[in-house]
């Protein structure tokens, strides 16, 4: 067997590994994936980009959770990716088109070294056969809905991956633990569903706390901050230009005139990992 590398980044405390095969001779299985992740027994991250593959012009990256489930769609993880792609000489334009298992994403580099980007995160959708949320009308909006111990006023959001959104007067770590469980496993999503607890500040800011579908708490999302602005626009709670604070820091959320969102943020990156032979086999 072969040495096995990989790289590792963070969007705002939210970590992935790449794993890169075209560099690697070895083909990722879930086993492989949950060990890696594991911050006991393996390296430890909150999920892992798997590419690039190429299909013609095309460029594409697979996104993995924890627990090995795929995930269609990640705001940090297209931008921890794209800045891996910037540092192995794969992109060297300004601007690019990755895809997802949700479709393209156009990227655009805001300095030389890839620090910081704007990601094009396409449109917020609200109908719930595209969440997919069932035992609702045409969109789940503003819906008083129960988990766990109480009704919620929930706002389901597709950003290419499925989000709920519930709007509170205040948010905080110990509520996000107590009710993402029951959200990410309630019969009404039948592909589980990321969370988003969110609380108004004013016109131009909102508070996350964020609980992902196969992950658990996490620092940062950036399809959960696309979601809970998109949420709060559409309830009129705030204007096109959005700040969304999290645990591991901001994102800048924007609304064009159309409703497209435009997601810009920072990376970081940490360093390249060898894995003993043995871990992979």
């Amino acid at each position: 067997m072969s040495e096995i590398t990989l790289r590792k980044y963070h969007g705002l405390g939210n970590d992935y590994l790449i794993y890169d095969p075209n560099r690697n001779d070895n083909l990722l299985q879930e086993r492989q994936i949950q060990a890696l992740c594991k911050r006991n027994i393996g390296v430890g991250a909150d999920g892992i980009l798997y590419g690039p593959f190429f299909d013609g012009k095309e460029m594409w990256v697979r996104i993995f959770n924890p627990d090995g489930s795929e995930a269609e769609k990640s705001g940090n993880g297209i931008r921890i990716f794209s800045r891996y792609l910037k540092d192995a000489g794969y992109v060297r334009e300004e601007s690019y088109t990755l895809h997802t298992k949700a479709g393209e994403t156009k990227v655009t580099f805001l300095d030389d070294c890839g620090d910081v980007m704007r990601v094009d995160m396409g449109y917020a959708r609200f109908l719930a056969e595209e969440i997919p949320a069932v035992g609702f009308g045409d969109e789940v909006v503003n819906e008083a809905i129960f988990f766990c111990d109480n009704f919620y006023n929930a706002t389901c959001v597709s950003m290419g991956n499925p989000n709920c959104v519930l709007m509170l007067e205040e948010v905080n770590k110990k509520k996000a633990l107590q009710l993402g469980p029951y959200v990410e496993n309630s019969r009404y999503f039948p592909n589980r569903i990321n969370m988003q607890l969110c609380q108004v500040l004013d016109r131009n800011n909102i508070q996350i706390e964020i609980y992902e579908r196969g992950a658990g708490y996490t620092f940062a999302s950036g399809t959960g901050a696309c979601a809970a602005a998109a949420a709060s626009h559409r309830l009129g709670l705030v204007d096109d230009r959005v700040t969304v604070h999290m645990h591991g820091g901001e994102l800048l959320i924007e609304f064009d005139s159309d409703g497209r969102i435009d997601m810009t943020g920072p990376v970081v990156y940490i360093g390249s990992i060898t894995l003993a032979e043995q871990f992979l086999s």
